[in-house]
């Protein structure tokens, strides 16, 4: 494993509180609610429509439920590494979890996760808190070859 302040590194604009002994906390930027079906087939695939949920003075005001969320903080995963993400143990007292997969060597963008409130009575987040810690594992080599996937340099 990598520890936090090598990850910062692989951040275009990260402050002192997000790097933490074993990686670097993402912080949140837009939280969308899902508007109906997705697919996922072996040559195709249908995202769901979303709605974007907006703050009212800064802060998310969600109901018990599923959302896609977008990190605020840009990464890039270097060719011999690959990165996850964990919910902040704050998150997890709340009732609430956050849903990442593995981010592939050469993958760059601003990430998006599952949040799930599983709080009957939901949660306040404010914009930009940090709500989830990415952590990057070191490959024994470089990847043959780098994401290059549909979700490349993706919300920038």
């Amino acid at each position: 494993m990598i520890k936090g302040s090598e990850a910062k590194k692989f951040f275009e604009d990260v402050s002192g509180v997000q790097v933490q002994p074993a990686g670097v906390d993402l912080r949140l930027d837009k939280v969308f609610k899902f508007q109906d079906k997705g697919f996922l087939g072996v040559d195709e695939r249908y995202l769901p429509m979303v709605a974007e949920v907006l703050p009212e003075d800064g802060i998310f005001d969600l109901e018990k439920g599923e959302y896609k969320i977008r990190f605020y903080d840009i990464v890039s995963v270097p060719a011999d590494v690959a990165g996850l993400c964990l919910p902040r143990s704050s998150l997890l007292r709340m009732g609430t979890s956050i849903n990442c997969a593995l981010w592939d060597p050469g993958y760059r963008g601003r990430g998006e996760a599952l949040l799930v409130v599983y709080n009957e009575h939901g949660i306040r987040i404010q914009k930009h808190a940090r709500i989830a810690q990415m952590y990057f594992i070191k490959l024994t080599q470089k990847a043959d070859k780098l994401y290059d996937g549909i979700y490349n340099n993706e919300n920038l």
